[in-house]
């Protein structure tokens, strides 16, 4: 029927290869199907679009598909207002428009090209009745923007120019369909393509009855992506549109805040710039208008902050700090959903970032968390203490001092404050490379936040029953010479100066006398800080050969060296009063007599003994003593109403005379010396197990030399000297 209608002539001129004649021989099919349009037979007219479908478009020639294409055109412009119903009829199977769409994927580039100028002449007749079929030519239109053909995509633009303005004027356009389809292809790498999706979300946004804030969680992340392309204008276009809705965003009433969250966390990781500061500029606004809604991602957004304030970029890093601040500034509450568990499991992960910032705001939100919501911390203080503890082992003096700080916090509660203390022996103990280079700083600064009496007390009963005796004794030096030292525990010091006329220095220095047991220079110090002299002097007496060893000198040298320090001026001063402080001048020239002759130590304190005042007293010289006290002419010249005290000093003040009673030193020399046993039978047993091996390779070495005689080969006869004084010599020993 359709042949009898389209005369042959003009069908075959419809699938001739010159354009002209193709053309010619579509408005011979405008008009025939406009007559037929005007008769009101549609019959004739569905069977012309069906010879135009399978006979031309579907057909393996090119020119029969693109003469078909120009057919199709011709015959939907001849049905003008008439022409929607004959655009598609899948019942009976006559369509204007599926032939085209399957013409879109043809191999032949012109082809493709008549298939745009066809689609482009149906839809500026059909317009609104054109919608229909918008997803299909959506996706034909995204495939043929990145075409290879430069034509084609010339063609395939024109087109997307009138559907763009066909949606924008139609009310049955459906956003709901539309975005899965967007959605879809927001990933696509092709910078053709980008820029094509990226048109059509600016186009659809400007429409004010398409609500495209309200799907933007469905398109954002592919929107961040485009801000790390390689092209300078898709990163333009991608960030123009980003700021229009974040515009939108901040004059909205309603916006689901959270969906977006999630992906804004993840594109602050970007290892592109651009796209981590335009991210976190995000997230600083989301911060401040977020409210309520934005509480339960807290964590993953200083999950994703943190980082950033340590950012090699400034700009990057102002916008973190700002959003840091503003996010620790909302108080939110567990019951709003804030999550004081996960905000702790990000700043304990952060604890271990390579960068210094990133760790001091860590410790700054454990910190506030602690002040906060101290309940939930401690709660959970099982999955980040370990954490706090290796981050005392900070190579950066101010995030050492925060974890202290943290540590105090927690500490307020006796029995944190008991583990923290257990803890950090711990960490002493198998690194003493963190007592060396940070006990100090550690010690000083926790007598400052836990008050110092109440430390020294704590770590004296755990040194006490130390197993580890060797380094007992390195942790009680260490914490000796920080309280004779440290500005901190002055009043410390102070209070040990009044062990015997003040109860609670005489319980200090019981409290203490045991541990610091574990060094005899400790002990020694102790006395001398305490005043009790006699009893630092009879500690000297009760030395033995193996108690002063190299390590004692070296201890020794050091406290000589603090005599002549501000700490010791009351005892320098002491000394104007020999008469008085005769235990004080007897322990002095104890120490002086175990020093070595050469040693500078020997020389600072025989200097310092030599200008104690000499004796003119009126009267005869007294005789020496049985008690052998080595000034008898002192004891002679007691002024009346005063006493020897326990320690062998004059007490002037009769009424103080019993105050020190309740230390008892018998009791504390024999502590002294039964620890001092146990170091010495600690140190035997080390050099029995290093003879040993030392035998054994002797053992080994011999078998050796007689095998090496027996094969005749002769060793040196030197070799088996023994090595001179000065190669036996080990590092740092003093001179003897």
């Amino acid at each position: 029927m359709a042949d009898a209608v389209i005369p042959t002539a003009v069908l075959r001129n419809l699938s001739d290869k010159l354009y002209e004649k193709r053309k010619n021989a579509a408005l011979e099919v405008e008009g025939i199907v406009k007559s037929l349009a005007a008769a009101g037979d549609h019959e004739k007219i569905s069977s012309v679009i069906n010879l135009l479908t399978y006979e031309f478009t579907y057909s393996p020639q090119s020119n029969h598909r693109k003469g078909g294409l120009i057919g199709l055109a011709a015959a939907t412009v001849g049905l003008t207002t008439e022409a929607a119903p004959h655009l598609e009829d899948r019942e009976s199977g006559k369509q204007i428009v599926r032939p085209v769409l399957s013409s879109f994927a043809d191999q032949d580039s012109r082809v493709r090209y008549h298939a745009c100028e066809a689609l482009y002449n149906i839809a500026k007749v059909v317009r609104g009745d054109f919608i229909i079929f918008f997803n299909d030519i959506f996706d034909a239109l995204c495939k043929l923007s990145a075409d290879s053909d430069a034509n084609v995509q010339s063609a395939a633009h024109l087109l997307d120019r009138l559907v763009k303005d066909i949606v924008t004027e139609s009310d049955q356009f459906s956003i709901e369909e539309f975005i899965p389809l967007l959605r879809d292809r927001m990933n696509v790498l092709n910078p053709y393509v980008r820029q094509f999706l990226v048109g059509w979300i600016t186009v659809l946004d400007s429409v004010p009855d398409i609500d495209m804030l309200g799907f933007l969680p469905d398109f954002l992340d592919g929107l961040f992506n485009m801000l790390s392309d390689s092209s300078h204008e898709i990163r333009q276009q991608a960030d123009s549109a980003l700021s229009e809705f974040l515009q939108e965003i901040k004059n909205s009433p309603s916006v689901d805040y959270g969906r977006m969250a999630e992906i804004l966390v993840q594109r602050a990781a970007s290892p592109d710039e651009f796209t981590r500061l335009t991210a976190l500029t995000w997230i600083n606004e989301f911060v401040k208008l977020g409210g309520d809604q934005l509480v339960p991602y807290y964590a993953n957004i200083l999950g994703a902050i943190l980082p950033c304030i340590s950012d090699k970029e400034e700009k990057i890093r102002v916008v973190a700090r700002e959003t840091n601040e503003e996010l620790r500034s909302n108080k939110a509450d567990p019951a709003e959903g804030f999550d004081v568990g996960a905000i702790l499991s990000i700043a304990r992960r952060q604890l271990s970032s390579q960068w210094e910032a990133t760790r001091i705001e860590a410790l700054h939100w454990i910190s506030t968390l602690l002040n906060r919501h101290r309940a939930e911390v401690l709660s959970s203080l099982s999955d980040i203490f370990d954490t706090l503890l290796k981050a005392l082992s900070d190579p950066t003096d101010e995030v050492v001092l925060l974890v202290l700080e943290v540590h105090a916090c927690i500490a307020k509660d006796l029995q944190h404050f008991h583990q923290l203390v257990v803890f950090l022996v711990h960490n002493f103990r198998i690194d003493h490379s963190l007592l060396e280079k940070r006990g100090a700083l550690i010690i000083r600064r926790l007598c400052v936040l836990l008050d110092a009496e109440r430390v020294y007390r704590e770590l004296s009963i755990i040194l006490e029953g130390e197993a580890d005796l060797d380094f007992a004794s390195i942790m009680v030096q260490a914490l000796n010479f920080i309280l004779l030292t440290s500005s901190e525990l002055a009043e410390l010091r102070d209070l040990l100066k009044q062990s015997m006329v003040n109860s609670a220095g005489k319980d200090l220095f019981v409290s203490l006398y045991t541990s610091w047991c574990h060094s005899p220079m400790a002990i020694i110090s102790l006395c001398l800080l305490a005043q009790t002299y006699q009893h630092a002097s009879t500690v000297i007496q009760s030395l033995v050969e193996e108690d002063i060893n190299v390590k004692f000198l070296v201890q020794l040298d050091k406290l000589i060296r603090l005599l002549e320090t501000p700490t010791f001026a009351y005892l320098r001063l002491q000394l104007l009063e020999p008469e008085r402080y005769t235990w004080l001048l007897k322990a002095l020239n104890g120490l002086l007599m175990l020093l070595p002759q050469q040693s500078a130590a020997f020389k600072i304190l025989r200097t310092r003994l030599k200008t104690v005042p000499s004796y003119s007293f009126s009267g005869d010289q007294v005789k020496r003593t049985s008690s052998g006290n080595p000034y008898p002419q002192i004891i002679h010249h007691i002024p009346c109403g005063s006493q020897i005290s326990e320690d062998g000093d004059v007490n002037h003040d009769v009424g103080a005379s019993n105050s020190h009673n309740g230390i008892d030193f018998n009791l504390s020399l024999h502590q002294f010396e039964q620890m001092q046993r146990q170091h010495r039978m600690h140190a035997r047993t080390q050099a029995e197990a290093r003879n040993s091996t030392t035998s054994s390779s002797k053992v080994w070495n011999f078998r050796n030399v007689q095998r090496s005689e027996d094969s005749g080969n002769q060793l040196p006869l030197d070799s088996s000297e023994p090595p001179s004084r000065s190669s036996r010599k080990g590092p740092g020993q003093l001179p003897l």
